[in-house]
């Protein structure tokens, strides 16, 4: 079992690393804290974990916390201690030589999921919820942009945005709020051209993945990377049938246009197209 799960490995970085140097120029330039600014450190077992939302991430840095000794158990680990505690430490809060040294010698891994599916996620939690951040910063500024005839409500509160509407922020050019770290690209957070991982896992595969990862650190043999689901758990998991049901509110080339945003990622992480 381990022997596939090395190939497997190998073969995931084999093309991101084959992507990379066909379409990218940057393999040269300089590493600065801002390419390194998603990265979380573990510094007991020497771990570099680049965070993407969406793919496991909460659940990712309570392991985190749990191999630094901040916890004895994943499931003692509220959603907002590990988002807004600041346990974990930040490889861009390190100096020069700090990032340098923690780059060479620590284990780097990324989690990432297929580009539609974890865009839908991102849009069920920040859109479809109450959320005192989401509405009012994008969500105001979605309805007034691209709504015609919006109610003086929806105006207000910025609740209620349509995926169709998302999408339409999305893919223009002259978005009237900028991007989020929720539906950015993997390559543009995690910088995986400029930065040679150790350790590519899929959200697809994530218990296999995860449980291989901590085998490959030396983890504590009784910690296991968690099943549970953090927010608004009461709610289906994004899947791909779900993906389709929003997908299909698009026209086709809202579809093709979304496809092309993300194609880096659907070809760096070799995801077919959908």
């Amino acid at each position: 079992k381990w022997k596939s799960l090395y190939q497997i490995q190998g073969e995931r970085k084999r093309i991101m690393r084959e992507t990379c140097s066909k379409y990218k120029s940057n393999n040269r330039r300089i590493i600065t804290p801002y390419h390194v600014s998603r990265i979380f450190v573990e510094d007991k077992y020497r771990v570099l974990y680049c965070e993407v939302p969406k793919a496991g991430c909460s659940n990712w840095k309570r392991v985190l916390m749990v191999l630094n000794g901040l916890a004895s158990s994943t499931k003692d680990i509220q959603h907002n201690t590990v988002h807004y505690g600041n346990y974990l430490k930040r490889l861009d809060g390190f100096d020069h030589k700090g990032i340098y040294h923690r780059l060479n010698t620590y284990t780097k891994m990324l989690f990432i999921r297929e580009p539609f599916e974890k865009l839908v996620s991102a849009f069920r939690d920040k859109f479809e919820h109450p959320n005192n951040y989401y509405h009012p910063v994008f969500g105001k500024a979605i309805i007034s942009r691209y709504r015609v005839n919006a109610t003086k409500e929806a105006l207000r509160t910025g609740s209620g945005v349509k995926f169709k509407e998302f999408i339409q922020y999305l893919l223009d050019v002259h978005r009237p709020v900028g991007m989020d770290i929720h539906w950015d690209h993997v390559n543009r957070l995690c910088s995986p051209c400029l930065i040679d991982y150790d350790f590519v896992g899929k959200f697809e595969s994530m218990e296999e993945d995860a449980n291989f990862f901590l085998h490959l650190i030396g983890a504590p043999q009784n910690l296991t990377f968690p099943k549970f689901k953090d927010r608004h758990s009461n709610e289906e998991r994004t899947t791909t049938k779900i993906t389709k049901q929003y997908f299909a509110q698009l026209s086709p080339s809202q579809r093709q246009q979304s496809y092309d945003f993300y194609y880096m990622d659907y070809l760096m992480f070799n995801y077919s197209k959908p």
